[in-house]
């Protein structure tokens, strides 16, 4: 055929799907989401990868990535070189290969197992044997020539004493380890010298003698919050949220900040906490324990009558909470059937119980969207075995420190937002139309729509969200209803600038309860000493905005990341707990529908199970989306969102935290 023109296909791609040589080149993040599945994350947005197109990199590799042009489609991306390498260590199984040992990565989406060389002694030193998990350190990464090669640091046990599923969650997550021995060595030397700091700072307020407590979970250990509340001779209340200094002992730029700003936030699994802060921090010196003095970041606002903002005051503080009490405890004092340690305590929680309905209303009024959610916790035994399932709801007593803090975060948003200081607000957007659109259909089946609703829900006017939720109240539709709405919801990001939030109607709005679990909480506490102290401009803020935009990314990135292995362990330890209910029956009600078959929540343990569309008979079942319904061919039957059901339990998978059910009988 001669040297005529290549072919136009081998001009743009070459072997493996790469580029033209001129393509465009661009650097960023690469995101496994999945095997064989992955984007790169970069300045002018994520780029889907070519298939094979991942090469060498591995997840959270800098990559520089060349655009492959598609005709009326966006660009894909394919890796040409690794900029610099993201993991250096992981957890996996080791198992002998001959002369060479083998770890396998417990995190699936690092794509490749890794060797250790015969000369390397550490399995021999560390008494490594095979199916134990360990820590592996990466010595060699995998090139086109060559295999990817580790050493051993560390035999953490085998696969049973260690629980390998939830280690499995924990490494698929990106999840850390243990903190390094610069924090540790950091926060060891930390003390708490409250008196030291009252001395040195006037600025500091000692607000020791004032009346204030904590409420947690019974189960709680770190306590960052601490409130107070007292009725005023005019009618009005003065509320005071009073939170951990943590700023004050962890300095920018210093190990325990950098480690902090890694991890971003704490991380709560079934069977575990994976802190922010080292122990020595969150449960000692940060944590605000009964009858010490600890150093505070105090907001104190007064409200009139109608649980209305008129005031508010923030300062540094020292504080010492007068008791630690927990919601149980709480709704039994404002139900008249417990008492209060003392006669003050019990009417500061009768004001807070006041001003919680108050400000219920108020946010109301402006558009806030509450939905009403049901937690299901698995209760582990001491050998980390389930043995039931605590249920947690919205009480009176969660809902006072609830609006305690939503109010203390709004008071710091708003005044931070005036002064456009550069901290992590944390942004909800308006829902999609289009994911309010999905919601139509079985809203109406559940007999909550007419068209004035329809139509403000599209437009989404929180009042139409609002309507929907009142109607459903107190029916068997409300827990479906309230699901599918939120549902809907887009998720709250950190930003680094003030954008409100929808859901609950703040103009402005921002995370600062919380900064012993939270990175956005400390990057706030910042900010706002700035302002109190008129360092507007000084040198910390102007890093902190720069540095702003891929921090909150970072956060929010780690805070999907965390909630994702929460809800992964949670659905490990049910599966498990049902392993040896197989057999039994439940009622439930049908929660989700796909082509493959039905969602069945549990009543009583809010356990999610599926029954497959083939064991809903011999028919051929036709799946309507808009509906999200199953209709049988020959026999017209339909199942919906909604319907109850009893159904089997007929076996689990428990590495994939999943309930298999049959249906028994129709409801």
């Amino acid at each position: 055929m001669g040297r005529g023109r290549p072919h136009r296909g081998n001009r743009r791609r070459g072997r493996g799907g790469g580029p033209r040589r001129n393509a465009r080149t661009l650097t960023g993040t690469l995101v496994v989401t999945r095997p064989g599945a992955a984007f790169v994350e970069t300045p002018e947005g994520a780029f889907d990868l070519v298939r094979h197109g991942q090469r060498e990199a591995m997840n959270g590799d800098e990559v520089e990535v060349a655009l492959v042009e598609q005709r009326g489609r966006k660009p894909r991306a394919v890796v040409r070189s690794v900029v610099s390498r993201a993991v250096e260590t992981f957890l996996g199984r080791f198992a002998p290969a001959g002369p060479l040992g083998a770890v396998v990565p417990l995190d699936a989406r690092i794509g490749h197992d890794f060797f250790v060389v015969p000369e390397d002694p550490s399995p021999a030193r560390l008494g490594v044997s095979d199916g134990d998990v360990v820590v592996a350190r990466i010595t060699e990464y995998p090139t086109r020539q060559s295999a990817p090669v580790v050493t051993l640091e560390r035999r953490l046990g085998t696969a049973v004493e260690l629980d390998l599923n939830i280690e499995t969650v924990v490494a698929s997550c990106g999840l850390p380890g243990d903190f390094p021995a610069s924090v540790l060595e950091q926060a060891g030397a930390i003390e708490a010298c409250v008196e030291d700091e009252l001395a040195k700072d006037p600025s500091r307020r000692d607000l020791r003698a004032t009346l204030c407590v904590t409420v947690d979970p019974v189960d709680a250990r770190d306590f960052d919050d601490a409130v107070g509340a007292r009725r005023l001779a005019d009618g009005g209340f003065e509320l005071s949220v009073h939170i951990a200094d943590v700023s004050h002992y962890v300095g920018a730029d210093t190990p325990i900040d950098n480690e902090a700003k890694r991890r971003t936030c704490s991380a709560y699994l079934v069977d575990r906490v994976i802190p922010m802060l080292p122990e020595r921090l969150s449960n000692d010196v940060c944590s605000l324990r009964p009858g010490e003095d600890r150093l505070a970041m105090s907001v104190v606002m007064r409200l009139d009558g109608r649980g209305r903002v008129t005031g508010a005051r923030m300062a540094r503080s020292a504080i010492r909470s007068a008791a630690r009490l927990d919601y149980d405890t709480v709704d039994e004092v404002l139900l008249g059937r417990a008492d209060a340690p003392s006669e003050e305590i019990a009417e500061l929680l009768h004001a807070l119980d006041e001003i919680r309905a108050l400000r219920e209303g108020v946010r109301r009024e402006r558009g806030a969207v509450d939905f009403e959610t049901v937690e299901a916790h698995v209760v582990l035994d001491e050998t980390g075995a389930p043995t039931g399932v605590s249920v947690r709801r919205r009480t009176r007593a969660t809902g006072l420190i609830e609006e305690a803090m939503l109010l203390a975060n709004e008071c710091v948003a708003a005044r931070l937002a005036e002064r456009d200081m550069p901290a992590a607000y944390r942004v909800h957007e308006r829902p999609a139309p289009e994911d309010l659109r999905a919601t139509l259909q079985p809203l109406r089946e559940l007999g909550l729509l007419d068209v004035e609703t329809t139509s403000g829900l599209l437009a989404g006017d929180p009042f139409a969200t609002q309507r929907i939720l009142s109607l459903a109240r107190g029916t068997d539709g409300e827990e479906l209803a309230s699901a599918l709405l939120l549902r809907a919801q887009r998720r709250a990001v950190y930003l680094p600038a003030n954008e409100g939030h929808y859901a609950l109607g703040a103009p402005a709005y921002c995370h600062f309860t919380s900064p012993i679990r939270r990175y956005p909480d400390v990057l706030v506490h910042r900010a706002l000493k700035a302002l109190l102290d008129g360092r507007v401009e000084g040198r910390e803020m102007r890093a902190q905005a720069t540095a702003l935009p891929q921090l909150c990314r970072t956060c929010s990135e780690r805070e999907r990341a965390a909630d994702a292995a929460s809800r992964a362990s949670q659905k490990i330890k049910m599966a498990e707990l049902f392993s040896g209910r197989v057999g039994e029956r439940f009622g439930g009600v049908v929660s989700g529908c796909e082509r493959f078959g039905l969602f069945v929540t549990l009543d009583e343990t809010y356990a999610e199970g599926l029954v497959p569309v083939r064991a809903l008979g011999g028919e051929w079942f036709a799946f309507d989306e808009d509906r999200m319904t199953l209709t049988g061919e020959s026999s017209g039957e339909t199942w919906g969102l909604g319907r109850r059901v009893v159904v089997e339990v007929t076996g689990v998978n428990v590495p994939r935290g999943q309930i298999d059910l049959a249906l028994v009988r129709m409801g």
